[in-house]
């Protein structure tokens, strides 16, 4: 049994390093950080979804960004295209397909940062979402894994998680999160 947890850490942190050695993703994080708080000294929004567990990170995404991470300061307009009542609606409407980008079409103007999060890269909705965003003139953030998928090179801003194993690259996604919220806080709120 401790073979196998320990296989699980040192895959993890495979993985990690993979990432953070890269120093492409380091500037693209900085790159997301500066667009998603100048968007909102702009007063622009930040709308993020994905599927399964992606949903679960792009709600823990935007309640950061909306109620607090670390510092007590005010609410940063984030929404994390969760409803159930609305998904199953335009679902049921539209087809599955369709949930991401007719929310953004409800919820995005111009300028407003759109994140779409797939741990394959392939998830039609998301891909959908995505475009939607695009053509309304809004900016574009994916993070991905794998090779990033259909998604790859079709957004402003990509983060790939160089790894097929869905769990690996969610926990690096959490980690992306985390550090994005933490650099965004700092650059808006450093005099707190």
């Amino acid at each position: 049994m401790f073979d196998l947890i320990q296989k699980s850490f040192t895959e993890a942190e495979k993985t990690l390093q993979a990432f953070i050695t890269n120093n492409h993703n380091l500037e693209t994080i900085d790159k997301i950080a500066d667009l998603i708080a100048e968007a909102f000294e702009r007063d622009n929004k930040v709308i993020i979804f994905g599927n399964g567990g992606s949903m679960c990170d792009a709600m823990h995404f935007a309640e950061e960004l909306a109620g607090h991470f670390r510092q007590n300061r005010k609410a940063l307009p984030a929404i994390a295209l969760s409803d159930p009542s609305f998904i199953t609606c335009v679902a049921n409407d539209f087809g599955f397909d369709e949930i991401f980008a007719r929310g953004v079409e409800a919820y995005a103007q111009a300028g407003d940062i759109v994140v779409g999060i797939s741990t394959s890269g392939n998830s039609l909705n998301v891909i959908k979402g995505l475009q939607k965003a695009l053509s309304l003139d809004c900016f574009t953030v994916a993070l991905l894994g794998g090779n990033g998928g259909k998604i790859a090179g079709t957004c402003d801003f990509e983060l790939i998680v160089p790894s097929f194993a869905t769990d690996r690259v969610q926990e690096i996604h959490t980690m992306i999160i985390h550090i994005l919220l933490e650099n965004i806080e700092n650059r808006l709120f450093a005099s707190i």
